[in-house]
C-alpha cells in the first residue's frame, strides 16, 4: 500500500482552539490518519498521513474550521506508514518563537512567489535572511544569505535585534527578505519584524519547497540540499531524497562521511551530539535502539521516537 503524506499550515484566528480539539480528532482517527496537528489561537500547523481517501476526509475536516477554507498542503507519497498514531495538541503558537503579541493574522510581511525571489535576493539593497536552525543552512541555502546560526526559532528574535542594531549603526535601511523550508517559520518571522518597526520586509510564498518545485534548475539561486521533516531527510533541487541520514538521537542530518566519525552509533549518537549527552541518555538511547532493532527482526514496528515531521522547529 502507498500512503499519501499531507504537510500543511495556516495562520487564522482560531479563538475556540481549545474545543476543537476533540471533534478533529475523533473525525482524523475514524478516517485511519496517523500523524501530528497542532491547534492554537493563531491557525493550525501539521504533517498527516494516510490512504488518499482519508486525508482528503482530513483536509476537509481542518478546512472546515472558520476560516480556514483556503488552507493549502504539500503531498508526498510514503511505502510505509510513516507514523506510530495520531496526535492533535493544543499549543500557545503553531510555531514557537516565544514573543507574546506576534501575530501574523494582524501583520506579515509581503509575500513573494518564487518565480519573483531570484530578482528580490540579488538586489543590493536586500538583506537576506535564513530562518532556519543552523543543522538545516548547513547542508544547503541560498547564494548570498545570512546564516544567525541559530538552534532553535526561539533564539531567532534576540538575534534579529542585535542584528538590526548593527545596520543601524552603519546607517543602513535595506529591505529584509527571509525564507525557510515550507513558509511557516519565516510567515512568523516577518510579523516579528514588521512590529520591530522594519517596513520593507518580505518572504517566500511556499517556502524553498515551492522555490525548488517552481524554478528550473539552470535558473536557480539555492546551493546544496534542503533539511525536510520527514523521513527522506533531505531533497536535491528536482525534490528527489537527497545524500543525508539522520541522527535518530538528535535529529540532525549525517553525511556519509558523518556516519563514518567515530562518534556515530546508529540510534544513539552521532558527533553533533555525542559531547551534549549524559552517560544515562546514551544508555536509554542504546536500549531503545536494541528493541528497535528485535522488532524490525520481528517484523513488527517499535513505538519508538518519531522523526520530527512538521516545521515547528
Amino acid at each position: 500500500m502507498t500512503y499519501r503524506v499531507a504537510a500543511f499550515y495556516k495562520f487564522f484566528a482560531l479563538p475556540d482552539f481549545e474545543a476543537r480539539r476533540v471533534t478533529l480528532a475523533e473525525t482524523l482517527g475514524a478516517a485511519g490518519v496517523k500523524g501530528t496537528v497542532l491547534l492554537a489561537a493563531e491557525g493550525v500547523n501539521g504533517t498527516i498521513a494516510g490512504t488518499a481517501e482519508a486525508i482528503a476526509t482530513a483536509l476537509a475536516a481542518l478546512r472546515a474550521l472558520p476560516g480556514c477554507e483556503t488552507l493549502e498542503a504539500k503531498f508526498a507519497e510514503a511505502d510505509e506508514m510513516p507514523f506510530l498514531r495520531l496526535k492533535v495538541r493544543l499549543k500557545r503558537e503553531i510555531v514557537s518563537m516565544g514573543v507574546p503579541g506576534t501575530d501574523p493574522n494582524a501583520i506579515v510581511g509581503t509575500y513573494v512567489a518564487p518565480a519573483a525571489w531570484n530578482a528580490l535576493i540579488t538586489d543590493p539593497d536586500t538583506v537576506l535572511i535564513d530562518t532556519r536552525n543552523d543543522y538545516e543552512v548547513a547542508i544547503g541555502t541560498f547564494e548570498g544569505a545570512i546564516d544567525p546560526n541559530t538552534k532553535s526559532f526561539r533564539e531567532f528574535p534576540d538575534w534579529f535585534r542585535a542584528f538590526r542594531e548593527r545596520l543601524e549603526s552603519e546607517g543602513r535601511k535595506p529591505k529584509v527578505a527571509m525564507f525557510c523550508t515550507g513558509g511557516i517559520r519565516c510567515e512568523k518571522a516577518t510579523s516579528f519584524v514588521k512590529a520591530e518597526g522594519i517596513d520593507q520586509v518580505f518572504h517566500l510564498e511556499g517556502g524553498i519547497l515551492k522555490y525548488l518545485e517552481t524554478v528550473p534548475e539552470p535558473e536557480s539561486l539555492w546551493r546544496g540540499e534542503c533539511f525536510v521533516f520527514d523521513e527522506r531527510v533531505s531533497v536535491r533541487h528536482d525534490l528527489t531524497p537527497g545524500s543525508y541520514d539522520m541522527c535518530h538521537a538528535c535529529k540532525r542530518p549525517l553525511s556519509e562521511a558523518d556516519m563514518q566519525h567515530g562518534a556515530y552509533e546508529p540510534g544513539v549518537s552521532c558527533l553533533h551530539c555525542i559531547s551534549e549527552m549524559t552517560d544515562d541518555q546514551r544508555a536509554r538511547f542504546a536500549e531503545r535502539q536494541k528493541q528497535i532493532d528485535l522488532a524490525k527482526a520481528r517484523g513488527q514496528k517499535h513505538m519508538g521516537p518519531e522523526a520530527r515531521r512538521s516545521e515547528e522547529a
